[in-house]
């Protein structure tokens, strides 16, 4: 059993590898009669792009996306949207076969699953795949245009003071390290109602959603972790809930924060080819294309259980 789909109405799996020569996304379940084109896909891979900041990965990746399937004279049919992003850029010969598992990455995880990997920047493991998630999340953008979701970053290694953050990455890459970050996205225009109680409650998909992103260690939503430290009437206050009551939205902004965790591929451990530094920049893009692709299937959920009342 292989799980690389995700969704129950707007669903989507992702493909391809690393430093294969191509990655991409199949979705199913876009409502049909929707505007779409390259152009409205490729601006929000532009802002995750590698190669595009002195502060990123210096792999020259234009990633260009081109729609194979689903989309007639500029307007989606209701059938499986298929995206492709060549690989252009990729350095296999970087990653010896027979080389052992990095230390801090999934090689040994996959070894112990599988019984083999593919070595080169960890296959499917690497955060090369999030290009994909990036299109697809662009795509469940047009199915909820009443929505407003803006993530970005908000902590560096422990610093809040953004002015400080380029000489602090350029200190932890000098000294052959990395380093975490927090990023913060605020959602707003979901109508109150979208989720539901029990088992698909909105904060706990929406969760889920993002802790499946490439190097989130956690995930806040809400006052999250400072909830647990307040007083019930406190606590009873509409931002301390994140704008999610009982798995609902309640038509507040839902606030949520991510936590990612440094990038492993560093010198310190002997790991070479090209990496971050901090992958929370390129990270945030990423944020907000599961938290679209959640609302996306959430809306049409709601839909076809409560008809009208949306």
């Amino acid at each position: 059993m292989s799980v690389n789909g995700f969704g129950r109405l707007f669903r989507f799996a992702t493909w391809g590898e690393s430093h294969g020569p191509a990655i991409g996304a199949l979705i199913d379940g876009c409502p049909p009669g929707l505007a779409l084109s390259e152009a409205d896909i490729q601006p929000w891979l532009d802002r995750r792009r590698p190669g595009a900041s002195p502060l990123a990965s210096p792999r020259a990746e234009p990633d260009r996306v081109r729609i194979l399937s689903g989309v007639y004279r500029g307007r989606t049919t209701g059938t499986p949207i298929s995206l492709i992003i060549d690989n252009v850029d990729a350095r296999p010969q970087d990653y010896p076969p027979d080389a052992p598992p990095r230390a801090g990455h999934a090689d040994a995880a996959y070894d112990a699953k599988y019984g083999l990997r593919d070595p080169r920047g960890g296959g499917r493991a690497s955060a090369r795949e999030t290009a994909a998630r990036v299109a697809a999340g662009a795509v469940a953008r047009l199915v909820i245009p009443e929505v407003t979701i803006e993530a970005r970053v908000i902590e560096i290694g422990g610093e809040i003071d953004e002015a400080r953050w380029p000489a602090l990455i350029e200190a932890a890459r000098a000294a052959g390290s990395s380093l975490g970050g927090i990023v913060l996205c605020v959602t707003t225009g979901v109508p109150t109602g979208w989720g539901a109680p029990v088992y698909a409650k909105l904060d706990a998909e929406l969760a889920g959603a993002l802790m499946s992103v490439n190097a989130v260690k956690a995930v806040e939503v809400g006052a999250g972790f400072a909830a647990a430290r307040a007083k019930g009437e406190d606590n009873a206050q509409p931002d301390f809930a994140g704008g999610i009551s009982g798995g609902i939205a309640t038509g507040e902004p839902i606030r949520l924060r991510a936590a990612f965790k440094p990038p492993s591929s560093v010198p310190a451990l002997g790991v070479t080819g090209r990496h971050d530094p901090c992958v929370a920049f390129r990270g945030a893009p990423v944020i907000e294309a599961m938290v679209a692709l959640v609302l996306a299937d959430h809306k049409l959920l709601h839909r076809a259980q409560c008809g009208g009342r949306e």
